[in-house]
């Protein structure tokens, strides 16, 4: 009897042993590798760079694609695909059949970061230019102006897109020629990707703050016309940041001289005065309209050199000196920030700048002193609106902490 029990317990152990020592097979599925609008897992993959020497046709023969299946590749693609215009150091990819045969499918050619163009080498020729999908990301930044806005956001490790974008956002409310040490912003902005993680450019900056000598400046993006998907700038109090003038006809650059009626000119070394304000700027730098107008004088003279006068209505006109040559001819109608010609040095001058100059009602005054009318105001309806959706994000700015998500894409490239 006991020799039975005994029996038993030892073919019990067995068993449970044999349960214990079953191998497990676990199946692991393939992930699924798509691009270019193909599934890369269908095909044999080769990817390489145009090398110095390599053509479409040199690179198809590496391949196993000869002529007259070359010949035949580029003149039914030509319309869309140029093949001179294949550049060194660009990408390519290859698709081939996955078997053993290896035979070349799909040839991919990348000019840039978003274009690409897919040229089918099967039995059905063709070629078609697509784009990948350009996906938006949120950055916040903030600083505080130590020197200038454009060496601040150097420092920051941030894209000087940020810094003319932001000189636009504010080119009627702050003259950033007089920045002061201490003047801070806040900015909430997108960039540019493709594929999770290459960055492309930046997108727009859509809320700011900056304060400057003290005085707040908001300026929250919102639609204002959504059939036409049109977007302004307005602060706190839901006015229109943008103004009938801009304050400088160039970016960033120093004034040199100011309106100064008792002002003593260098080259004529006596008191005279001096009706215009002076921005100081490398020559060609692009000289633009500071409103909507008409040009209504483009000439010469020995003492205002190349010159441009916009009329912009019945009471304002503005004047351009010194250009480097002719700007726009007479009749031009012009919007505000158009090009209108470039900084030089012609007529008297001792360097290069645009020699501004402002009427009001017929009569030359300081431009920096004046007050701009402002841009049509919004409806009473929409200005409701607009106040309860800009509250929230004026919250926002108004919590921004240092700790933020800066975007270290946009900080280590140099667009």
């Amino acid at each position: 009897m006991n020799r039975f029990i005994f029996l038993i317990i030892v073919l019990i152990t067995f068993s449970c042993g044999e349960k214990q020592n079953e191998t497990k097979i676990e199946v692991v599925k393939e992930k699924i590798i798509k691009e270019f609008g193909f599934t890369l897992n269908n095909f044999n993959v080769k990817k390489d760079t145009i090398e110095s020497g390599d053509s479409f046709g040199l690179i198809l023969e590496k391949n196993n694609l000869f002529y007259p299946k070359i010949y035949n590749i580029v003149q039914e693609t030509k319309k869309v695909f140029d093949i001179r215009k294949i550049n060194v150091g660009r990408p390519y990819t290859i698709l081939s059949s996955k078997d053993s045969l290896n035979k070349p499918l799909v040839f991919i050619y990348q000019p840039n970061a978003v274009d690409y163009l897919v040229v089918s080498l099967g039995d059905s020729l063709w070629a078609e230019k697509k784009q990948k999908e350009i996906k938006l990301k949120e950055f916040e930044a903030m600083g505080s102006i130590k020197s200038s806005l454009a060496e601040t956001m150097q420092e920051l490790n941030l894209s000087p897109l940020l810094t003319n974008e932001l000189s636009e956002i504010y080119a009627w409310n702050i003259d950033f020629f007089r920045l002061e040490k201490g003047d801070n912003f806040k900015i909430q902005y997108t960039s540019r990707y493709v594929d999770d993680s290459i960055y492309i450019g930046l997108n727009r900056i859509h809320n700011a703050f900056f304060e400057h000598r003290g005085k707040p400046f908001y300026a929250i993006e919102f639609e204002t016309d959504s059939i036409r998907g049109m977007f302004e700038y307005f602060d706190d109090k839901g006015k229109n940041l943008r103004r009938a003038f801009l304050l400088s006809p160039v970016q960033f650059s120093r004034i040199s001289s100011r309106y100064n009626l008792r002002r003593k000119i260098a080259y004529y070394g006596r008191v005279r005065p001096h009706y215009g304000t002076d921005f100081a700027a490398p020559v060609g730098t692009p000289i633009r309209s500071t409103a909507d107008g008409r040009v209504v004088k483009s000439g010469y003279t020995k003492g205002n050199g190349f010159y441009v006068t916009v009329s912009h209505n019945a009471t304002y006109s503005t004047q351009y000196l010194h250009m480097k040559k002719r700007g726009l001819k007479v009749g031009t109608y012009v919007k505000q920030g158009d090009k209108i010609g470039e900084v030089g040095m012609t007529g008297f001058t001792s360097g290069p700048h645009v020699c501004y100059r402002f009427w009001k009602n017929g009569r030359q005054v300081d431009p920096l002193k004046q007050k701009l009318p402002e841009a049509k105001p919004i409806s009473d309806s929409l200005k409701r609106k607009y106040l309860t959706y800009m509250a929230p994000i004026k919250d926002k700015l108004d919590s921004m902490k240092s700790n933020l998500n800066f975007d270290k894409k946009t900080n280590n490239s140099n667009p």
